[in-house]
């Protein structure tokens, strides 16, 4: 079982990172590159003070723990304990990958990028679903980040869904944990939309 799931991976990986151009390289780059979201992230956070005042420490405190517990379980605890190498250094699939930067490290199970970027969304989603309606708008972002590494050459899609499911668990724990522990968190709004 786990060999055929293996190689339906790698087969849908091939087929998606061989579709590539120059263009879309550079485009690729620019969203998987950490940086290129920092307005973003300004955004939440302004978002987080303007609706919730003095209550946003507590948001603001629990979506840096999203991202640490995350990055730390796929970086510190994947990564090392399953050690699947990155397609990119897969001496079985290796040659055939369009890589459009560098390989990165070794393994690559699971994917941080995923779990830190469906991590802040599902955090963000959880914190603000009852206020705007077009919040799930996040997770378009959270995805295109994910493929953004298929597509550059250092994720398999198993490496993105885990990823992804790993951020999405951190984030739902720790919004209940936060909401709990610091009930004065009201989740409507103190402003008028």
């Amino acid at each position: 079982m786990i060999t055929w799931l293996d190689h339906i991976d790698k087969a849908v990986f091939l087929y998606l990172n061989s579709i590539y151009s120059e263009t879309g390289d550079n485009i690729w780059l620019f969203i998987t590159n950490i940086p290129t979201w920092i307005p973003l992230y300004i955004l939440i956070l302004f978002f987080f003070v303007k609706v919730f005042k003095k209550d946003s420490i507590y948001l603001i405190v629990g979506l840096i723990l999203v991202v640490v517990f995350s990055d730390q379980f796929t970086s510190s605890f994947m990564k090392p304990f399953f050690e699947r190498p990155r397609p990119c250094h897969d001496p079985e699939i290796g040659h055939l990958v369009h890589i459009a930067r560098k390989c990165g490290g070794q393994f690559g199970f699971a994917s941080g990028h995923a779990a830190n970027s469906f991590g802040i969304a599902m955090f963000v989603w959880l914190v603000f679903r009852n206020i705007w309606k077009w919040t799930w708008i996040i997770f378009l972002w959270a995805f295109l980040v994910a493929y953004s590494r298929i597509a550059i050459g250092v994720h398999y899609p198993g490496d993105i869904i885990f990823g992804g499911i790993a951020g999405i668990s951190f984030a739902y724990f720790v919004f209940k944990i936060t909401n709990t522990l610091f009930f004065r968190i009201r989740m409507e709004p103190l402003i008028k939309n």
